[in-house]
């Protein structure tokens, strides 16, 4: 059988991918091993950019964040479990959306199959071979079968067999002195202040929700998540391993290490699985390549981070988006030279930062008098603005910046587009509801719409949607924007000049390829 694209993962990473690519008129197959989506307890939400991302595709509300967009926090956020106070920022890049894994993955799935995506649960990857496309050898319910595809994407974990099968290394460094326990528990309701929802440990005080906590002698965490016990976790150093399993009490006596006080807590209560969990040590690593040919890596098969699963969904989504328009635009034969490489270079870029990011809390919540000492520092460091501006937009993911190939860019050009209220004349929306088509955008709110005049001697413009408009951003008057919500080229003129449209017409072949022969109607909005 002959196929387009294949995703290997039925994992959150994968099922973006297949919305994705669907959404720009390629449908791929996927193929997940497992015979249904995993009940495994295991990352509880989305943070910083990648909720705007969400909004972006109409998911939002659909995960459960309600029918107001998302809203940053302006108040506070930690970062190694020290207060970074966002009441100092104008604009807070702290987003969040409680969702649990399994919740997500049955919300794109749902999305996907929407869009004309086949996902085939129980199918699982036995050999991957290259030549002028890419021969996948399954074994499924029914027995072994073959796909041939012109691109194959590994979206399947950090075990990766699609990366094995393909020789990518994937080197990086193992961690093996810490010991994380998590587990879902039941609490005294009196435990919990009715104002805050901050948790009381008798002997030892108030500790906050969704906020780490850290001591001389480990880590602690409390998140009362929606509809689900409360999970609370510790983290320790330098602990004997052991293959016993998990317990209730061995929960009970690390909280009674770490925070030198007991902590009442029983069974939970309601239908599971719930958690209760033990992991040794961790990896950070990043695979030497994340194209191979034919084959692609997004998510935790291309990187994996010491600090759990989180962030590694976060990052797993965004690559998502970032490999999904380009590589429908190579199916559909328009992608310009380069920009299926541009998939390694972007996200590659953004691993570091996590890398980056993973680290340095890792070094600054272990225990010792030379960490606290740094910590005091730190803290110290912490009421300056531009500081914690640094360190947000590190934790949201928001100081990732795409070079756009333009010499003396606009300083909004590599940037993930600010949402903006556009005012139309069938009424004003919101740039996030614009792009959930997945289209690129060019938006024109000169006084003569100059640029979308001077897009239309481009050849691409059945690519691309033109939206003439105005806007009460003061932050440009004209931006392109692709489908990822990167901005490629932006202006601040009231009527851009010759070269500045110069400039524009080139980031549009340079994104979108050249002019094809035969132009499809544009849709336009005014």
């Amino acid at each position: 059988m002959n196929t387009d694209v294949v995703i290997v993962g039925g994992g959150p990473a994968g099922l973006m991918l297949a919305c994705e690519l669907s959404l720009a008129g390629v449908r791929p197959i996927v193929l997940e091993r497992l015979p249904e989506p995993s009940a495994e307890p295991k990352a509880n939400g989305l943070l910083g950019q990648v909720v705007r991302m969400v909004d972006r595709r109409g998911l939002f509300e659909r995960l459960g964040g309600g029918s107001v967009p998302p809203q940053p926090n302006s108040a506070y956020f930690m970062f190694a479990a020290m207060d970074l106070d966002l009441t100092l920022l104008d604009d807070s890049p702290i987003y969040a959306l409680p969702v649990p894994q399994r919740r997500l993955v049955q919300v794109l799935a749902e999305r996907a199959a929407e869009l004309g995506a086949e996902i085939r649960w129980g199918h699982e990857v036995l050999g991957v071979r290259q030549d002028d496309e890419v021969g996948v050898d399954v074994a499924g319910p029914d027995g072994t079968y073959r796909l041939r595809a012109r691109y194959l994407v590994g979206a399947d974990g950090a075990h990766s067999v699609t990366r094995k099968l393909s020789g990518i290394e994937f080197p990086g460094v193992t961690y093996d002195r810490t010991t994380t326990r998590s587990a879902h528990v039941t609490l005294p309701a009196t435990s919990i202040d009715p104002d805050t929802g901050a948790l009381y440990v008798p002997g030892y005080g108030h500790i906050r929700p969704f906020a780490p906590h850290r001591t001389e002698r480990g880590g602690f965490s409390y998140a009362p998540l929606p509809g689900h016990p409360p999970l609370v976790g510790t983290t320790e150093w330098d602990q004997p391993r052991t293959d016993a399993p998990m317990t209730l009490d061995e929960m009970r006596a690390s909280i009674r290490r770490v925070l030198g006080a007991d902590l009442p807590l029983t069974a939970p209560e309601g239908v599971g699985p719930h958690v209760l969990r033990r992991l040794f040590g961790g990896n950070t690593r990043v695979a030497a390549r994340f194209r191979d040919g034919r084959v692609f890596l997004v998510g935790d098969a291309a990187h994996v981070y010491a600090s759990g699963g989180g962030p590694g969904l976060n990052l797993g989504l965004q690559d998502a988006v970032n490999l999904g328009w380009k590589l429908a635009a190579a199916v559909v034969g328009h992608a310009p030279p380069g920009l299926l490489d541009s998939y390694e270079t972007e996200r590659r870029h953004a691993a570091h930062r996590m890398i980056t990011n993973a680290r340095a809390q890792s070094a600054l919540i272990a225990p010792g008098p030379d960490v606290g000492g740094l910590r005091d520092l730190f803290t110290e460091l912490l009421r300056d603005r531009d500081t914690v501006q640094r360190l947000a937009d590190l934790v949201a993911g928001a100081d990732v910046h795409y070079d756009m190939g333009a010499p003396d860019a606009h300083p909004l050009a590599g940037r993930f587009a600010p949402d903006m209220a556009v005012r139309t004349a069938a009424g004003t929306v919101r740039l996030a509801e614009l792009a959930r088509s997945a289209r690129p955008l060019l938006l024109d709110f000169t006084t003569d719409a100059s640029a979308a005049k001077a897009f239309t001697t481009t050849g691409v413009d059945d690519r691309i949607e033109i939206i003439t408009a105005a806007t009460e951003s003061t932050e440009a008057t004209a931006v392109l924007l692709r489908p990822d919500s990167y901005i490629a080229w932006a202006s601040s003129s009231p009527a851009p000049t010759t070269a500045e449209l110069d400039t524009l017409r080139a980031a549009v072949r340079r994104w979108f390829g050249e002019p094809s022969d035969h132009r499809t109607a544009l849709r336009r909005m005014s």
